[in-house]
């Protein structure tokens, strides 16, 4: 099957419910070798794209979806999350102004993400950063695409392999970003970035497996 521009909008809103309901979580992870503001900002910047889907016309492209959320992060969410997050998804745009997506089609998308994020964050895996999540699930996105994978399958392969990326931050010492500043105390924390980029994928994949446009959890 391929995924269309309705999926990119259903992922939008389940992955602004998934980053709602874990905020707290984020924000404490965070809180540990951080800012302790990256749940904050990351529910503040999809609250804003739900408010900003509400305004435009019916868009055309999955590019379109995915330029308006980089747009409305880039503007809205403070920190290191809105621009990283930004250019992944303005990167992720440009490679898929189309009206759907087949199997290559969906590692394009993921590979974008994360030219754009080590573009702008310059991190390389084993850093301690959510390229950690975002490289393993690249690879194991190529990989089940050219075994002959369908799109349900590439986005399967590439949410396993980021939750275990993010699992796999917790012993490593940070050497990139806020939490380098701890040195070895950042060990035995999972990175934030790295937790909350396996929810935004477990939201594309769960958006393949609902017909139906979930309403993000109201910010309270």
């Amino acid at each position: 099957m391929t995924l269309d521009v309705a999926w990119a909008l259903r992922w939008t809103r389940l992955t602004a419910q998934e980053i709602a309901r874990s905020k707290a979580e984020l924000t404490e992870l965070d809180r540990q070798i951080g800012d302790g503001d990256h749940g904050e900002n990351l529910n503040r910047g999809f609250q804003a794209v739900l408010a900003k889907l509400d305004t435009v016309d019916p868009p055309e492209q999955i590019g379109d979806v995915l330029k308006l959320v980089a747009t409305t992060l880039m503007s809205s969410v403070g920190g290191a999350a809105g621009p990283l997050y930004g250019t992944a998804y303005l990167r992720a745009a440009k490679v898929t102004g189309l009206a759907e997506l087949d199997p290559h089609g969906v590692v394009a998308l993921l590979e974008g993400a994360l030219e754009g994020i080590t573009a702008r964050g310059k991190a390389s895996p084993g850093e301690k950063t959510m390229v950690d999540a975002w490289h393993p699930a690249v690879d194991a996105a190529e990989a089940a695409a050219g075994q002959g994978a369908g799109t349900t399958q590439v986005l399967a392969a590439a949410v396993a392999a980021a939750r275990e990326g993010a699992e796999a931050t917790i012993p490593l010492v940070a050497t990139k970003g806020r939490a380098s500043y701890l040195g070895e105390r950042s060990a035995g924390h999972q990175d934030p970035g790295a937790t909350s980029t396996a929810l935004i994928l477990a939201a594309a994949l769960a958006a393949v497996e609902t017909a139906d446009p979930v309403a993000a959890t109201p910010d309270e």
